[in-house]
This record gives C-alpha cells, sequence and structure tokens, in this order.
C-alpha cells in the first residue's frame, strides 16, 4: 500500500518570514529581555562627579543591583526603552507619566544598611529647572526668586522613578539618630570615623617649603587641588590613611583636619530653618524617620519633617494659627509610612547630600552598587585612559 502525505491546507498557506522580519522580532525580544534586566536585576550606572573620592572616581562605570534590596516596581511604566527621564537627542520626556502605579517593591535579599553604597532618586528632583544644571529647583528659588526662575528657565515636574539617579554612602537607617561634629558623624551616639574609602579637607603644615612634592604624588595627594595658605601651610584632601603616611615624614609639622567652627552657618542647609545654626562639619541630632516612628508635631520637630509629611507620603499639611493640620483634620502627631536614610558622599566637602535635602524615601531606593566593570580616566593620554588596577574591583 502506498501512503502519501497529504499537507495540512493551512500549514500551505503559512508563509515564511522574511529576514526583516526575522530581524524585527529578534531585535523586539532583545529590547525586552533587556529591559527586564535592567528594571528587575542589574542596571549599569556611570559616575558623574567627584562626591564619592577616594572610593569612586568619576569615569568609573559601575553595575547596580536591583536584587539586593529588591526589585522596584516601575512606577511610571510607559517610557522609552534604555532612556531614564530624557530622549537622548531631542532632551524631550522619554516617559507618559499619564498611567501612575503605587510604589511596591519585590522582596529583596537584605534591607538598606549603614555603609552600603547606594543608588537612589534625588529626592529634590520632583521639580526641575531644564536648563540649569543645578540640581535643585529649591536651591534657584532660594537664591534667584520664584518669579525669576520661572520666567527665565522651562519648569517641569518628575514622578518618583524618573528623577534624577545619584549615588552616595548610606550613613543612617530608619530609626537612628545622626549627629556631626567636627567633621565626624555620631550614629546614636557612636562616632563614626571616616574610612579610608573616603576623604577629607586637611590643615598640612611644613617645617621648610623647599619640599619635593612628588612625595605627595606618590602618597595619593592631588597635588594641582592643593591649595597654599603661606609658604610653609597648604589645604589638601586626603584620607585618614594617606595623613598617618604624611605625618611620619620629616619635613612635615603638623596635619589637622580643616573642617568648620560650630559657630560657622552655612544658611542653606537641611531643614533651611533659622533657628538651627548648622553646616557641613556640624549638625544634629537627627532622627531618622521609620515605618510606623510616631512623632510630636510642634515648631521644633516640623522643620524637619514637614517635607516628608506632605511631599514624600502625600498629605495636604497646613498650619492655622498655631496649630498643624494633616488632611483637614487637627494634628498633634504623625505616624510615617515609610522607612527613610541618611545619605552623605565619601568625598565630604564635595558632596551635596542629606546635609542639603534631607531624607531620602524608601521608595527612591534604586539599588545597591557592587563592583566596577570598567574605568576611564578622560584626562589621561591614551594609552593610559583605562584604570586597570579598577576593573571588577568591588565597591565597599
Amino acid at each position: 500500500m502506498n501512503w502519501k502525505f497529504s499537507p495540512n491546507k493551512s500549514d500551505v498557506n503559512k508563509k515564511k518570514k522574511t529576514k526583516k522580519r526575522e530581524w524585527f522580532d529578534a531585535v523586539i525580544f532583545a529590547v525586552i529581555a533587556a529591559t527586564l534586566i535592567r528594571v528587575f536585576f542589574i542596571e549599569a550606572y556611570t559616575i558623574p562627579s567627584g562626591s564619592m573620592e577616594k572610593s569612586l572616581l568619576i569615569g568609573d562605570y559601575l553595575f547596580v543591583s536591583k536584587v539586593n534590596y529588591g526589585a522596584r516596581i516601575p512606577i511610571t511604566p510607559i517610557a522609552f526603552p534604555f532612556a531614564h527621564h530624557s530622549m537622548p537627542v531631542t532632551g524631550t520626556k522619554a516617559y507618559w507619566d499619564g498611567v501612575q502605579w503605587k510604589y511596591r517593591r519585590l522582596p529583596g535579599l537584605s534591607d538598606v544598611k549603614r555603609n552600603d553604597v547606594v543608588v537612589f532618586n534625588l529626592p529634590v528632583g520632583d521639580t526641575v529647572a531644564l536648563e540649569n544644571q543645578e540640581p535643585s529647583y529649591y536651591n534657584l528659588v532660594r537664591e534667584s526668586g520664584w518669579s525669576v526662575v520661572n520666567s527665565q528657565y522651562t519648569i517641569t515636574s518628575r514622578p518618583v522613578d524618573k528623577r534624577e539617579n545619584i549615588i552616595k554612602r548610606c550613613i543612617g537607617i530608619s530609626g537612628d539618630v545622626i549627629s556631626m561634629k567636627g567633621g565626624v558623624v555620631s550614629v546614636n551616639g557612636k562616632t563614626e570615623p571616616l574610612k579610608n574609602t573616603g576623604q577629607m579637607p586637611y590643615k598640612i603644615q611644613l617645617k621648610t617649603p623647599d619640599v619635593n612634592f612628588d612625595v605627595f604624588k606618590e602618597l595619593g595627594f592631588t597635588v594641582n587641588e592643593m591649595t597654599q595658605i603661606d609658604a610653609d601651610t597648604y589645604i589638601a584632601n586626603a584620607t585618614p590613611e594617606m595623613t598617618d603616611k604624611l605625618k611620619s615624614l620629616d619635613f612635615i609639622k603638623s596635619v589637622d583636619l580643616s573642617v568648620k567652627p560650630e559657630t560657622a552657618d552655612d544658611g542653606d542647609l537641611f531643614p533651611l530653618d533659622t533657628n538651627r545654626k548648622w553646616n557641613v562639619d556640624n549638625f544634629g541630632p537627627i532622627k531618622i524617620p521609620a515605618k510606623g516612628w510616631r512623632v510630636q508635631l510642634d515648631s521644633h520637630t516640623m522643620p524637619l519633617y514637614y517635607r516628608a509629611i506632605r511631599t514624600y507620603e502625600g498629605n495636604k499639611v497646613e498650619k492655622k494659627g498655631d496649630a498643624w493640620y494633616i488632611n483637614d483634620k487637627p494634628a498633634t502627631t504623625y505616624t510615617f509610612k515609610m522607612n527613610y536614610y541618611w545619605m552623605m558622599g565619601d568625598n565630604r566637602h564635595n558632596s551635596i547630600d542629606s546635609r542639603y535635602w534631607g531624607f531620602v524615601p524608601e521608595d527612591h531606593i534604586v539599588g545597591k552598587a557592587l563592583f566596577i566593570w570598567m574605568s576611564w580616566d578622560k584626562g589621561a593620554s591614551f594609552f593610559h585612559k583605562i584604570r586597570w588596577n579598577r576593573l571588577l574591583k568591588g565597591v565597599n
């Protein structure tokens, strides 16, 4: 008996995919896969400024883990792939904020811990002057006035997950009491001196001005950034390890931290309260809000927690006479809905951080910095641009 295969009619009618269609499908699959990896697992990040020196340098390229703290479900789900808040060429919005989801986060491997290096959305990045590089619209308004800023610049608002990404070190977690005196941070009453991953300005006095500054270079100093006070005195950024080695040299007279006195008032620090005369080296104590913590509302606490209650947690906050009203109801206390953190740069005198804009809410946390996969020194010669000693180096 002869059997003859009879093809299915639908098979006969099927058209073979063209090369263009195959390429299109492959590209779509690759974009979807890369987007899922970027959103839920790991993302590349570039260090744009020197606020984290010596631990992280300008030109370091990092991988940031979304898994460690739990990936944040996109709050603004409709967005152009691989763009953050602006399109690369046109500068227009790379997202549509017509759809906004509530803050949710997948389970993570751990909570944010003290001394973690964290990438997060800039808390004061909710309002932006597009043509100005100043990261805080609010600083611009304080400096120039509302009418000037709003007439000279294009002002836009951004949802939480589309605010500028920045990287700092977590100095305090929710519930901690943090302060700083003489340039040294204290957490819950215990001093936490700066580790060798960060730097502070030091006043260096020499016994003689006749010094070979190559010695400073060998110890890690950036000689062209050292400020000369007089013939024998310089101000230079350094780590504790660098200063310990410097003190052992016979031409060094003294090495001391160069910090602001407690009486100095920087004026533009958080919480912008005229009753608090704080500066970058001396502030606090401040209690960092924790989910479920109830704070008493009065003239002392409201400057610290007003923005967290109103802006980050979405409440209507008003003062009528001497009384505070939250969502049109009189309130003497408030219970926080989220955990908060205190972030600071390792390069303590060259960092705009929580000392300027306060607490970082948990819904702003992006991920934990893991390791450097590439480091590029733009100022070096062609054959020395790659910092080979930093490749695949973990972030501590």
